[in-house]
């Protein structure tokens, strides 16, 4: 088998990434180690020498001049002497007294026993002297001369070295492998993936098959570069993420590191431009040093907004750091100089504030829309993020696929990390359906508000303007089936009415979204027809259903009286990259014929859902009535309910949350019969 077929299985070897093949932590604790070394051999060599200077008791002994020096020896009070040879060819004497004496040293009355003088020369008549006095000498060997001057220099030599040590530690940053050293303001702060980190693969990436194809091809030829050299093909430069947050971008270029036998460098569009001039352009030369040095590579930068962001669209004029920065990066991508085995891979979820010479050809080669995964890509996030928690038997990833129209893959990682803390809680020794449903509910809807207080009259109105949701979605045969109605307060809202669509559409008909607008309007219709009242509940339907009802005359050309003509003009500002003026380019009476159309719509969808709840006036008043006692209904109860069937007292999601619960008790077995 290939390594290609391996790579596209899965089941890649074991990569080994680092600098020339070397591992990157080993030499980082090696020079750890050498400079903790070095600190304690210096260390070691200040305390040698205060003690080796310490121990010479002479030269803490007080020194006397010759004069008074013959003067005790005359008076016959040195017991005995030591005599030490020195370099300079004279004699030192240590001597010892048999009594106290108070002499005159360093202008200060002391009583010494003990004194040093020094001795031009050492002769017989000296020695006779001695002798004559019963004075006991011993001769000794004197100090060398070289070691005596290494002696005395080295703790200057010890000071200095510890300078010296200390200003390299600054400048590495202030430790083995830091980055945030005094003098490191231009060095990029590369991270080097780790090999003993488990690793990310491709098997761990679902959802995004085209964009995994483009990196895995990229891969490839960093692999087997004479595959397609052989052919006229060049190495792709760069290739830009794009796409929405959460839609898994970071996590394909952390696939690619784990798949790549190359040197994977990241960083952060952010981590370029600091508060110096001039530092964000060296580090974009230090990442690019580096990554020539380690080529064939892959470099990711993150964010990279931060610094790519369009030129000229700064507010003041004068000098940007980072538009120089920006420059440099520009230069390094595709300049004089050719940057060969180097792959540049960038994300970012604003592409449209990128500077137009970053996104050209010999930059970044190719752009990859990572975009919010359809229906079998949720499917299969869902399988990725399932694999390591404990499942119920009632768990159907299908439902839970289609129930999540719209999220990325980062809101189904923490849907599924929900439904294992709500089963934690609940003691269950498996995830349930019921997990997941209530897990979805409190992501999109909000936590629910068991504290709040509802009266009885609030709750009946919320039960009838739910249920009017639901019966017109059922009564229209609309394509989103009702999956759930619940009156259970969630984050602002009283009640909410779910659908389950049975298919993804990426093109909306005019009768689809008519239906749409009618079920939004009906539970305004049922509070209506019920109590004879209008109520703020209907605030987000009305908002919504006017968003649509504008779209529909001005963008989709759904008018027939406006025609196909949009009617919506966008101006984006780069700088503040949001959308702050919309220009009219249409008349006065235009205007208000797009008004009165929007406001037809509207009307006709109002009337449609009246009508459909006036003849089904009893269905509406036996469901929401099952609805105040229920509180929750699903779609499969809401079936039941419409062909006349009871219903029964709990539901079968519930049913298995709890026969999943460890009582610890020996009660589950009772649950289960």
């Amino acid at each position: 088998m290939s390594s290609d077929d391996n790579m596209k299985k899965g089941n890649s070897p074991k990569k080994k990434r680092g600098f020339h093949g070397s591992d990157p932590n080993k030499s980082g604790e090696d020079n750890k180690f050498s400079k903790n070394l070095l600190l304690w051999v210096f260390l070691g060599m200040g305390i040698f020498s205060m003690i080796f200077l310490f121990q010479d008791g002479r030269s803490a002994d007080p020194k006397i001049s010759y004069s008074e020096y013959k003067d005790l020896l005359s008076q016959g009070l040195i017991a005995e002497g030591v005599v030490y040879k020195t370099q300079l060819n004279d004699f030192e004497f240590q001597g010892f007294l048999s009594n106290p004496v108070t002499l005159e040293i360093d202008g200060k009355s002391k009583s010494i026993t003990k004194f040093v003088t020094k001795l031009v020369v050492v002769d017989s008549a000296t020695e006779a002297e001695w002798s004559e006095k019963g004075i006991n000498i011993i001769y000794k060997e004197g100090d060398n001369f070289f070691w005596g001057t290494v002696l005395s220099f080295l703790p200057l030599l010890m000071l200095f070295g510890l300078v010296i040590f200390f200003m390299k530690r600054m400048q590495n940053g202030g430790g083995a492998g830091g980055q945030k050293g005094l003098f490191s303001f231009g060095k990029a702060r590369i991270k080097l993936v780790d090999e003993n980190i488990e690793p990310v693969t491709f098997k761990d990436v679902a959802g995004i098959d085209e964009a995994k194809y483009e990196l895995e091809e990229i891969i490839e030829f960093l692999k087997e570069p004479e595959k397609f050299q052989k052919l006229g093909g060049r190495i792709p430069k760069g290739v830009l993420l794009l796409g929405p947050p959460g839609t898994g971008k970071t996590l394909l270029a952390r696939a690619v590191a784990g798949e790549a036998d190359v040197p994977f460098f990241s960083m952060s569009g952010a981590d370029f431009v600091e508060m110096f001039v001039g530092v964000g352009a060296s580090r974009v030369r230090d990442l690019f040093e580096q990554a020539k040095k380690n080529s064939p590579c892959i470099c990711f930068i993150d964010e990279i907004d931060a610094v790519g962001r369009q030129r000229g669209a700064g507010v003041g004029g004068g000098h940007d750091e980072r538009e120089q920065t920006l420059n440099q990066l520009l230069v390094e991508m595709d300049g004089f100089e050719q940057n060969s085995g180097v792959i540049i891979i960038a994300a970012t979820n604003r592409p449209d504030v990128l500077d137009p010479a970053l996104l050209r050809p010999g930059r970044f080669d190719r752009q990859v829309v990572v975009d919010r995964p359809d229906v079998r890509g949720r499917k299969g996030i869902f399988e990725v993020h399932i694999k390591k928690i404990p499942l119920g038997s009632d768990v159907d990833v299908t439902i839970l696929a289609k129930g999540t129209p719209g999220l990325s893959g980062a809101d189904i990682a923490n849907i599924v990390n929900e439904a294992a803390l709500l089963a934690a809680r609940r003691n269950g020794e498996k995830v349930t359906m019921y997990d997941f449903e209530n897990a979805k509910d409190k992501i999109l809807m909000g936590v629910e508000r068991k504290s709040m207080v509802v009266s009885e009259k609030e709750k009946e109105m919320t039960a009838y303007h739910e249920m009017g949701h639901a019966l017109v979605g059922k009564l229209t045969k609309n394509p989103d089936p009702v999956h759930k109605v619940t009156i259970i307060p969630r984050g602002q809202a009283l009640g909410v009415t779910s659908y389950l669509p049975d298919e993804e559409f990426h093109s909306k008909s005019k009768t689809y979204l008519e239906q749409k607008l009618a079920m939004m309007m009906g539970g305004r219709a049922a509070e209506l027809l019920t109590f004879n009242v209008l109520s703020t509940g209907a605030q987000n339907d009305i908002q919504r259903a006017t968003e649509i009802a504008k779209k529909m005359v001005c963008d989709w050309g759904m008018s027939d009286i406006i025609g196909p003509v949009n009617f919506t003009t966008k101006q984006d500002d780069v700088f503040l990259g949001r959308e702050i003026s919309q220009p009219k380019d249409h008349s006065e009476k235009t205007s208000e014929i797009i008004d009165s159309e929007v406001r037809k719509i509207l009307s006709n969808s109002y009337a449609v859902a009246e009508g459909l709840l006036c003849e089904n006036k009893e269905l509406l008043e036996k469901c929401s009535k099952i609805l105040i006692e229920r509180e929750v209904i699903t779609g499969e109860e809401l079936d039941k309910m419409f062909k006349g069937e009871e219903l029964p007292e709990i539901s079968s999601q519930a049913m298995e949350a709890i026969k999943s619960i460890n009582l610890n008790d020996g009660k589950e077995e009772e649950i289960e019969k």
